[in-house]
């Protein structure tokens, strides 16, 4: 049987290699065996801090929550309970977006987390009225419009008569809808 060398072939896989392990120290990014070991554990690394990022984001939000509550004389705990409480729905990313932009606000919420924890009820302002037609019987019902779908709005649309919808966008069409 003949010999079958690698050629091209072999040539560009461990080209592919090493242009991938371009940056790396030492003999890791000058010889392919190495350069192979070190892709290999790159990967493994990437794959684990891609989930540990994520818990790396989190941790910050609560610490910057945190300190924004501190400043409201509330704790986290009491204040993230307080807002399930009061039927708040907002992640902690926002959260912390608005505990450094807009001190007001956050201010604002942990008064309606401190009244939740106290006991009283608070309105919900955010939702909608929409008028639906019936078998003939005219009907309003409150409905929150940022909750539903796109699909479903732009069906509600369609039966209010308003035109252009199949360009508009959510935000939009909760406009639209709301006049």
């Amino acid at each position: 049987m003949t010999r079958v060398k690698g050629g091209s072939v072999a040539k560009n896989r461990r080209k592919k290699v090493l242009k991938s392990a371009k940056g790396y120290f030492g003999s890791k990014h000058r010889l392919y065996k190495t350069a192979q070991e070190q892709t290999f554990h790159s990967g493994v690394y990437a794959f684990r801090d891609r989930k540990q990022n994520k818990r790396n984001f989190r941790k910050l939000w609560i610490t910057r929550i945190n300190a924004a509550c501190r400043m409201n004389d509330i704790s986290y705990s009491k204040f993230m309970n307080g807002l399930s409480k009061a039927g708040v729905e907002i992640n902690r990313k926002m959260l912390s977006e608005v505990a450094i932009d807009n001190p007001a606000l956050f201010t604002s919420y942990v008064n309606i987390a401190k009244d939740a924890l106290a006991g009283k009820t608070i309105k919900k302002a955010s939702a909608s009225k929409v008028e639906t037609k019936t078998e003939g019987k005219e009907a309003t019902e409150s409905v929150d419009l940022s909750k539903l779908t796109v699909a479903e709005l732009k069906e509600m649309a369609t039966k209010k008569g308003i035109e252009g919808i199949s360009s508009m966008k959510k935000a939009d069409l909760v406009a639209a809808l709301s006049k």
